[in-house]
């Protein structure tokens, strides 16, 4: 049974005695919640890991993709990322790999992993079918998708992001309305362009209770995947994104009813005064689904800085009611993150994610920014350090030496904080 049939059948699980201790939540509220969908618990049957859940009064959850690359492909390297985006905060991280050998890879990650682990089966069928030539998109066959759906399910993927809401109704209203950027979701370019070369409808829509059946079986949490997400802000809120939500939001009632957790991916680019009005819409339209975005990025001209961008977008996005945040890297639009850019992207979303819990005081989190004001005050820095998102990084910029330890190299002796405590 999934965590969300047991929920509904009235019965409080391990894992959800686990989220309920560490989010200093009543347990029979959690259950309740996870019964409505309003919350997810994604953990694979297979997947031995700290479970944490996802959605409505939780703490702002946040995800780091890694991944190889058919140009870059050391796994050695992705383990690293991997074991850096948890140390500074990573609650998930997706496996996006399309180079190298992708299966063992993907094993490779789930038996290191301290966290939930999410997939987008897609890549890993396309990346063999394309790897050629992408004019052999309308040779796919959709059978090897649902084959690579259930063995990734087996091997213990907790979600996977899967793009069932492009289909023949939504793509009309795309097709007609300008658009900049056209389709930027690598999933969501694929499915189109297979829909073209055969003439034929969405199979992940079509067979959407096939993709059920697999999910249930291993409880793999249904992450509806935002194909026709606006890539530029110019595109944001267009009829396209808007036709796929309100398939995701009939979607979202079908996994419900069997009993298979489901969440809702949201747009990528974004204008900050759109962005409140888009996470109220899905909420609305997907019946208070857990809500799960990349950024938004709120301006599109900040390459190099993208995971400031990101940041920005996601506190704003958060403090309207998205649950999920996917960190956006410095290395976004650019080229594959370095382990330096996983760190730094991590960070950044995990400072949105942590400001929007403080006014919710979320699982008492106030208490650590209370601790550092305290620290401050006593000119402790060891404190200070500890408390840190990122130790290592505030001892490099603290630059003091040990003679001259209780204040700090930017007002020296005239530090008011030494001063007022000498009163």
């Amino acid at each position: 049974m999934t965590q969300m049939q047991q929920a509904i059948s009235g019965k409080i699980t391990n894992e959800m005695s686990q989220v309920a201790a560490e989010e200093q939540v009543n347990v029979e509220w959690l259950r309740d919640e996870i019964a409505k969908g309003t919350i997810v618990l994604p953990k694979n049957v297979n997947h031995t890991f700290k479970p944490k859940a996802i959605g409505k009064n939780l703490r702002v959850k946040i995800n780091a993709n890694i991944g190889t690359s058919p140009m870059r492909c050391n796994l050695n390297e992705e383990l690293e990322k991997l074991k850096v985006a948890v140390r500074y905060g990573a609650d998930s991280v997706m496996d996006l790999s399309t180079g190298g050998n992708l299966r063992q890879i993907l094993k490779t990650v789930l038996s290191h992993s301290e966290v939930m682990i999410g997939t987008v089966p897609i890549y890993s069928i396309a990346s063999k079918v394309l790897k050629n030539n992408f004019d052999d998109i309308g040779i796919l066959d959709f059978e090897d998708v649902f084959k690579e759906i259930e063995e990734q399910a087996k091997l213990g993927v907790d979600f996977m992001t899967l793009h069932c809401g492009i289909t023949k109704r939504s793509l009309s209203f795309l097709e007609n309305d300008d658009r900049i950027m056209g389709i930027v979701s690598r999933g969501g370019s694929i499915i189109r362009a297979w829909m073209s070369k055969n003439n034929a409808e969405n199979p992940l829509y079509e067979q959407f209770d096939r993709l059920l059946d697999i999910c249930e079986k291993y409880d793999v949490t249904i992450s509806l995947g935002d194909g026709l997400r606006p890539g530029a802000n110019a595109d944001a809120t267009d009829r396209g994104q808007i036709a796929e939500l309100l398939v995701l939001g009939e979607l979202v009632d079908r996994a419900r009813k069997r009993g298979v957790q489901t969440m809702v991916e949201g747009p990528g680019h974004m204008l900050l005064d759109e962005i409140e009005a888009n996470v109220k819409l899905m909420k609305k339209v997907c019946n208070e689904a857990p809500f799960y975005v990349l950024g938004p990025l709120t301006t599109d001209i900040a390459p190099g800085y993208d995971h400031i961008v990101g940041a920005i977008g996601g506190a704003i996005a958060a403090m309207a009611g998205a649950d999920f945040l996917c960190y956006v890297t410095p290395a976004e639009h650019l080229s594959l993150p370095t382990i330096d850019d996983v760190r730094e992207g991590v960070i950044a979303s995990k400072i949105a994610a942590h400001s929007v819990d403080l006014v919710r005081n979320t699982a008492n989190v106030r208490k650590r920014d209370y601790d550092m004001s305290i620290a401050r005050k006593k000119l402790d820095w060891e404190t200070m350090f500890n408390l840190s998102l990122d130790p290592e990084k505030a001892k490099q910029k603290r630059d003091y030496k040990p003679t001259d330890s209780d204040y700090c190299s930017m007002c020296g002796n005239l530090c008011a904080i030494k001063i007022d405590n000498i009163i």
